[in-house]
């Protein structure tokens, strides 16, 4: 690869990324912004009920959960029944009933 090439394939992938990053950072701050205006005109029409009529309150719509996010809410569970059971254990208990059948079978060695 030449200079030219390798120089313009530089410049092209760090403008490409530079790009999809401001535009993604555009995108998150004028969905804020939005967000932020809906929660402002909500919090007043609750102090000033003609602020916002009531049909023109914001409305939620509730999208059910796709299969991807079924499987990691079912993941998680999984994940923190492993993390309770580990943290309900008592280690003492075990090191404790460890010790005392490796010395069961170290005397069991020596009579034998």
């Amino acid at each position: 690869m030449g200079f030219s090439t390798g120089f313009i394939s530089g410049l092209t992938l760090t403008s490409t990324a530079l790009y999809i990053s401001l535009l993604a950072h555009q995108r998150n701050r004028v969905r804020q912004a939005h967000l932020l205006h809906q929660q402002s005109l909500l919090l007043n029409s609750i102090i000033d009920p003609s602020i916002v009529p009531v049909e023109d309150a914001p409305r939620f719509v509730v999208r059910r959960a796709d299969w991807t996010e079924t499987w990691k809410d079912r993941w998680n569970a999984e994940i923190e029944g492993a993390v309770r059971w580990v943290q309900g254990i008592r280690w003492g208990e075990v090191r404790e009933a460890a010790e005392e059948r490796m010395v069961a079978w170290k005397d069991g060695e020596r009579r034998a």
